[in-house]
């Protein structure tokens, strides 16, 4: 039997319907010749056609073929010829950026101010890159006053002068610098009581002036990734005019085992003082100290997130060598951190202490008006008990508030040293120096501060401290404030102008005044020690300058603006207003 494929039975069907509709057409015009009868047509239903009345040729018609052939699976194989591209991307292009002038800087500058009171201040340093490696750098500061305090009837000029050199040297394993520098200081014990004039002759306070002198020498060497970490020694000498000397040695190497998380530290600190005074106060004996401290402080930090924790302890070894008596002290190093919201909330305390070297150099950067004839010793610092929190209120508003609570034994005070005209006439016995006392002091204080960043160019910061203290042994805190604080503000009005202020305020403080007080209290001139209260004062500072180029500026400072001729120490009254005009020059060595 022939088979036929779909396409030509599709074909031969159609055939078929083409010659079934011709036949019926010519039967339907052949039927009309005949006449038409009169017929009655009943309508049962109306016709409703419907879709399925149409006929329809079914898309895929079946087959019913007695033998159905399989399909031959066809493959198909893509023949792919190589063509070379000759396409070339086009490479991209940064856009520009308009990039302002780049800063020169320079490594030397210098600064002269002239101003009333014949006030001179001088200010130089140079910082010279001898090598890739190493560096050498010089600095030299000045300031000096011929005077003219009103009312004040001795000299009461002063000199301050400092110069520092230093080497460093830096490669990839290691650090290491030294340096050396010198001072020369000269102050008039120039605050005697103005009711004590018309009981002794000026002629017999002519001599008051003080000279100091002073040398160091310092090393620190670093190294990177290894358990020594670094090491730091110091040795220093200060000498007076009354031919008082001392000498300090100090020597701090340290150890550390870093990792990811946590750091392990061990510091070792050895620390030799040793002096003499020609005098007592009363000018009977001389006065020698000498103290060696000797003490390590191992501790553990462990630094995870936002979570910083340091446990440590320090045990130190106090020794007077002059009486050959020594105690062991022992200390908390206890800190911890946390950031509570990024950098809008970080909260932190601990517990720390330490056994601090007290020396004349020291009490001389605080209070040059001390007599050459102190009592020193270290101070206990038992404990410092701290908590605070710290942050950001906004953006351009941060903010610091603390509080704590201190325990130190044997914290030094300033007293003013009592009036002696009974003996020698040296120019700190008329009541117009201070002396060092000590006692047990518990310190509460509380904290705050605030500082604002309007934008790079104006920014402003306020803070206040208030303490109150409780002794053992003294009526009071001698010459420490109750409160005290702060305000500061920068502002670069354009590129060529800049002007900043900032004020102190000092509460009130307590000392003694005391006349003739090696007498016995039974003699008819002995006079009763008297409490003396210091007002409180503020001092306004105010400074604008204007630059002329890279190198060139001009500045005017005015301190003082009040012109409050207050007393920082007992009978020691500041210069009123003072206006200081200079420039400041910058340029390459």
């Amino acid at each position: 039997m022939k088979t036929l494929n779909v396409n030509s039975r599709f074909k031969f069907m159609r055939k078929l319907q083409y010659i079934f509709s011709a036949l019926l057409i010519t039967s339907v015009v052949n039927a009309q010749d005949k006449p038409l009868g009169t017929e009655v047509i009943n309508v049962v239903k109306p016709y409703t056609p419907s879709i399925a009345d149409a006929f329809k040729l079914r898309e895929l018609p079946s087959i019913s073929d007695s033998i159905i052939l399989t399909k031959k699976k066809i493959k198909y194989t893509i023949f792919s010829v190589p063509v070379a591209s000759t396409f070339t991307p086009a490479k991209g292009v940064a856009s520009s950026v308009r990039k302002g002038p780049k800063e020169q800087l320079y490594n030397s500058y210098a600064s002269l101010g002239v101003g009333n009171y014949s006030n001179v201040v001088f200010d130089f340093y140079t910082g010279m890159t001898l090598s890739r490696n190493d560096a050498f750098d010089v600095g030299v500061r000045h300031h000096s006053s011929q005077g003219g305090i009103a009312d004040v009837l001795v000299e009461d000029h002063f000199f301050d002068s400092k110069i520092d050199l230093g080497y460093t040297y830096r490669d990839r394993d290691m650090a290491w610098g030294i340096r050396a520098g010198a001072l020369h200081k000269v102050y008039n014990w120039y605050g005697i009581p103005q009711e004590q004039f018309i009981n002794v002759a000026l002629n017999d306070m002519s001599d008051v002036h003080q000279r100091y002198l002073g040398a160091e020498v310092g090393a620190k060497v670093e190294f990177e990734d290894a358990i020594f970490e670094s090491a730091e020694l110091l040795v220093n000498g200060m000498w007076d005019r009354f031919d008082s000397n001392e000498t300090r040695f100090v020597f701090k190497p340290k150890f550390s085992i870093p990792s990811s998380n946590e750091n392990i530290q061990l510091v070792l600190t050895a620390d030799y003082l040793n002096g003499n005074f020609n005098r007592n106060f009363e000018g009977s004996n001389g006065i020698d100290y000498g103290y060696l401290l000797a003490g390590a402080t191992p501790s553990f930090e462990l630094k995870k997130d936002d979570v910083t924790l340091k446990l440590g302890a320090s045990i130190f070894y106090g020794r007077d060598t002059k009486a050959n008596d020594g105690n062991l002290y022992i200390y908390p190093q206890i800190t911890a951190s946390y950031r509570l919201i990024d950098e809008y909330v970080t909260i932190y305390g601990g517990i720390e202490g330490g056994l601090e070297q007290n020396s004349y150099r020291a009490f001389v950067d605080e209070n040059p008006f001390v007599s050459p004839t102190l009592t020193i010793r270290p101070t206990d610092m038992q404990y410092d008990a701290y908590a605070g929190i710290k942050g950001k209120f906004l953006p351009n508003l941060g903010y610091h508030f603390k509080g704590s609570y201190t325990a130190a034994r044997d914290r030094a005070l300033f007293l003013s040293n009592p009036m002696d005209t009974t003996g020698d006439s040296f120019g700190y016995k008329y009541g117009n120096s201070f002396g060092i006392v000590y006692d047990h002091v518990k310190t509460f204080s509380g904290f705050g501060e605030l500082s604002v960043d309007i934008n790079r160019d104006f920014t402003l910061g306020i803070n206040a401290e208030v303490m109150k203290y409780t002794l053992s042994e003294e009526e009071e805190a001698w010459n420490l404030p109750k409160i005290r604080g702060s305000f500061f503000m920068d502002y670069q009005i354009n590129e060529q102008w800049y002007a900043g202020a900032n004020l102190f305020y000092m509460g009130e403080r307590e000392d003694m005044f005391s006349k003739n007080q090696l007498l016995s209290p039974n003699d008819p001139t002995y006079e009763a020690p008297q409490q003396i209260t210091l007002d409180s004062y503020f001092d306004v500072n105010f400074n604008v300058g204007y630059r002329f180029n890279k190198q060139l500026s001009a500045f005017v400072k005015v301190n003082n603006l009040t012109s409050n001729t207050y007393a920082r120490w007992m009978d020691y009254q500041v210069q009123g207003l003072q206006i200081l005009g200079g420039a400041i020059y910058k340029f390459d060595l």
